[in-house]
């Protein structure tokens, strides 16, 4: 039932959102060139790979080895509104389509993280990842890692339709309040660098 319920979602906020994710395009590719998609391998449900879209938000610059520039560096003023406004993550919408995101879910991170997962921060693939979930709505990446992860483990453990509902509506009154976009000192949140307790082995 998610996952239909998943698809007409998806489908229904493509073709309604499809002016604005067309004018963004042209904005992108007139403002920071091409590609104008962002992708990115990441873990889904079960840990199996895929990747998530995203617009692009930040310049290609690199310095005299052929690095690229930091984040803060790179990132434009224009890439600050899109991401102010979530525009960053429409593409996310075709991920569901294709079922690689559910609209609600743990947000997909990045696969380096694997390994440095407790036995209880890796159940937040036991579920399909989502485009918002209840991380989001309660501190986004203005909250710790530890933080994030608890609500990401209490979401599994008390996932309902309900719930879905409730967490995609806090969503919409999130992004218009641009609440928790960045942690305090960067340019979304720091890097995860895992916890003193328990790893996962074998992975």
């Amino acid at each position: 039932m998610k996952r239909l319920l998943d698809f007409l979602l998806a489908l229904i906020g493509i073709i309604t959102l499809l002016p604005i994710i067309l004018i963004t395009s042209i904005l992108i590719r007139l403002k920071l060139g091409s590609p104008i998609i962002f992708k990115q391998k990441r873990p889904g449900l079960n840990k199996t790979p895929f990747f998530v879209y995203k617009f692009r938000t930040m310049t290609d610059e690199k310095n005299e080895n052929g690095e690229l520039l930091p984040d803060n560096i790179r990132l434009t003023s224009f890439g600050k509104v899109v991401r102010r406004l979530s525009l960053d993550e429409l593409p996310q919408l075709f991920n569901v389509l294709k079922g690689d995101l559910s609209l609600v879910g743990p947000r997909p991170l990045l696969m380096e993280y694997l390994d440095l997962y407790t036995t209880e921060q890796a159940r937040r693939h036991e579920v399909r990842p989502g485009i918002t979930g209840w991380a989001q709505v309660n501190g986004r990446n203005a909250i710790s890692w530890d933080e994030k992860f608890k609500l990401d483990v209490w979401y599994i453990d008390n996932q309902s339709l309900l719930l879905d509902i409730k967490i995609l509506w806090m969503t919409v009154a999130k992004v218009f309040k641009s609440e928790g976009i960045s942690q305090d000192g960067h340019v979304t949140i720091e890097k995860f660098t895992g916890t003193k307790q328990e790893k996962v082995s074998g992975e």
